[in-house]
């Protein structure tokens, strides 16, 4: 046995294989304690922590969650080439990478590779996903990030494209059915709330409709996903919505505990420690260098992009909020360093792997998977710090 398996035997040993989220609260509470914090002092940090933000969390969630869940209850043909396109829209609409990837999977057809990466650069640069579940952790508000979301999106999915493309070639077929234009119109029409969504965003963004407090509810990101997810409820049969609206309540649910038990961690963690000792700059290109870095750490170690998305705002919030970093640069730096990777430890390279890359070995599905979302970060860091220093973030 190698030195390195017996490590690995011995951390196993001493570390209780615990849930995310038990880790969180026991280190947050710990963290309290070693730092002299009163009980009472200790339990309303933690109290105030928990309910940052989770109203609004829960406004995004449960209308997602009711897209995605009737997204994956309605019949498409064969639309590989729509699915492609539509992939970045899905994996933000549903607030989740392997929820988009599992629905258009079945007509993705020999772009299964670009479904993946579309789906997850979706997640992490568009609305109402990354951006804004981001924004909302930060305390930001700035309509921008809609369109800076789409500058980012086709240039980093491109990186993955070229990458996976480079990596794998697909085993053809002579047999290969030819485009099932039915089929993509069944798509279409399935995928049209996504539509409804971003265009009730772009209204919202270039008309002001505070006059009319009803309209200007439902142009903002949370009313917009409310009422595109109503619409989706309503084009299914109504047997089926109850079971489409339960399956939402139950993914929101578990999101919501991992969010606030990260929130209350973060609390805790900004009042132990000083928040400016986190990061070695919080200003200028090495802030955003930071940010990104610090970013990728919790994703390396966490596995999962939406857990690390809800870790690692509180934490960034003080931070960012003592920088002179412009909200969307700081936030996208978030985002771009959740990028890094798509490993085993994430939910998402299983999907992948046991579908799109199912003939190939271990070894090659991390390289192909894991080396995209990595050449996918970097090039967008590498695209922010240019818009930044010239001054266009």
């Amino acid at each position: 046995m190698t030195s390195a398996n017996l490590s690995s035997i011995n951390i196993n040993r001493l570390l209780p294989d615990w849930p995310l989220v038990i880790w969180l609260i026991v280190i947050a509470l710990s963290l309290g304690l070693l730092n002299g914090m009163e009980a009472n002092e200790l339990v309303s940090t933690f109290n105030r922590g928990w309910g940052y933000a989770l109203g609004e969390f829960a406004l995004i969630l449960l209308p997602s969650f009711t897209l995605s869940a009737v997204l994956s209850r309605k019949t498409v043909g064969d639309a590989s080439l729509l699915a492609a396109f539509t992939s970045p829209v899905a994996g933000a609409g549903m607030i989740c990478p392997d929820t988009a990837y599992a629905a258009l999977s079945p007509v993705a057809g020999r772009r299964k590779l670009i479904v993946a990466m579309g789906a997850y650069s979706g997640f992490k640069l568009l609305f109402p996903a990354g951006p804004l579940i981001v924004a909302t952790g930060l305390g930001a508000t700035d309509p921008s990030l809609l369109i800076y979301g789409l500058v980012f999106l086709f240039p980093v999915w491109a990186a993955g494209i070229l990458w996976v493309n480079f990596k794998y070639k697909p085993i053809s077929s002579e047999n290969a059915s030819p485009p099932d234009i039915k089929g993509d119109l069944s798509a279409l029409v399935a995928l049209f709330p996504f539509g409804l969504l971003f265009g009730l965003l772009i209204l919202g963004w270039m008309v002001d409709f505070t006059s009319f407090p009803a309209v200007d509810f439902f142009t903002t990101p949370k009313g917009a996903l409310i009422l595109s997810a109503a619409f989706a409820l309503a084009s299914i049969a109504s047997d089926k919505r109850r079971e489409c609206l339960e399956e939402a309540i139950r993914r929101s649910a578990l999101l919501l505990f991992i969010i606030g038990a990260a929130s209350a961690f973060g609390a805790i963690l900004t009042t132990s420690l000083d928040a400016q000792n986190l990061l070695p700059a919080v200003d200028g290109a090495l802030g955003i260098i930071g940010l990104f870095t610090l970013t990728a750490m919790f994703k390396l170690m966490q596995g999962s992009s939406m857990a690390t998305f809800a870790a690692i705002s509180p934490v960034t919030a003080p931070i960012v909020a003592a920088s002179t970093l412009p909200p969307a640069s700081a936030v996208f730096a978030i985002c771009l360093g959740s990028f890094i990777a798509i490993f085993p430890n994430d939910s998402y390279y299983w999907l992948v792997r046991k579908d799109a890359l199912a003939t190939s070995t271990e070894n090659k599905s991390i390289k192909i998977l894991a080396g995209g979302a990595i050449l996918q970060a970097l090039f967008g860091l590498l695209m922010l710090l240019a818009l930044y220093i010239s001054g266009l973030i």
